[in-house]
């Protein structure tokens, strides 16, 4: 399942499409293997136990805004957990899961950051395909919120330069990015151009910033490997 909490941007999504059609491109899944759930305009999510696992976007909403909805998918998050659904969230996503269950989320000190960064890991880990992560590897980012202090008990798996916090496990079957495994290269220039002005404002050079974008193969197989575990997994129960 899709856990959506926003939507690209109208011109971005005319090109690209949506966050959806990058998530299944991403888990390399077909439209029926993947239920979409809008949770930012309101739709019901369903019981953690009726569902494979679950992967929540990014959005542009911020969660120390802590919008109704983002509430209501926060506990569902501590349900799904406790229930022992795998769950991988993204951006937003991963600063929900880390909201939901203890930590603490604000403002990215350093600033925003934005474009191909190159995350170090920080730990060994053989749960859910990381033992394939290099050592250093290069990720999508975009974001200016981030995880300032993981629940107790998570896990600190990689860093980048401006965010120690990159990549947190909570449990033996839930894990979350602030980096993007869904993006393409593509789609991270065009949130670099969309973004120019305000990137200037803010001291950030565009153009250099989309000259160093790449692709990310390795971060974007952490979703195939997590959508084919959680998918094996059910498979077990059944």
């Amino acid at each position: 399942m899709l856990i959506q909490t926003g939507e690209a941007p109208e011109a971005i999504r005319a090109e690209f499409g949506g966050f959806a059609d990058w998530f299944r491109a991403a888990m390399r899944l077909e439209p029926a293997q993947m239920r979409i759930v809008r949770a930012d305009v309101g739709e019901p999510l369903p019981s953690p136990r009726d569902v494979a696992g679950a992967v929540i976007t990014g959005s542009a909403a911020m969660v120390t805004e802590r919008l109704d909805w983002s509430e209501r998918c926060a506990a569902w998050i501590r349900a799904a957990t406790a229930a022992q659904t795998p769950l991988f969230g993204v951006c937003y996503g991963h600063q929900l899961m880390a909201h939901a269950l203890g930590g603490r989320v604000g403002w990215l000190p350093a600033g925003r950051e934005i474009g191909t960064e190159s995350i170090t890991r920080l730990s060994p880990d053989d749960a859910q395909g990381l033992r394939e992560l290099p050592p250093v590897f290069p990720a999508q980012t975009t974001h200016r919120q981030s995880v300032l202090q993981p629940p107790s008990g998570a896990k600190v798996l990689a860093r980048s330069q401006r965010d120690p916090h990159q990549l947190l496990r909570y449990a033996p079957h839930a894990l979350s990015t602030q980096f993007h495994p869904e993006f393409s290269a593509a789609a991270m220039r065009a949130y670099i151009a969309a973004r120019a002005d305000v990137l200037r404002e803010e001291g950030l050079d565009p153009v250099a910033l989309a000259a160093g974008v790449r692709e990310t193969e390795d971060a974007r197989a952490l979703l195939e490997r997590f959508a084919h575990a959680a998918l094996t997994r059910q498979r077990a129960a059944a």
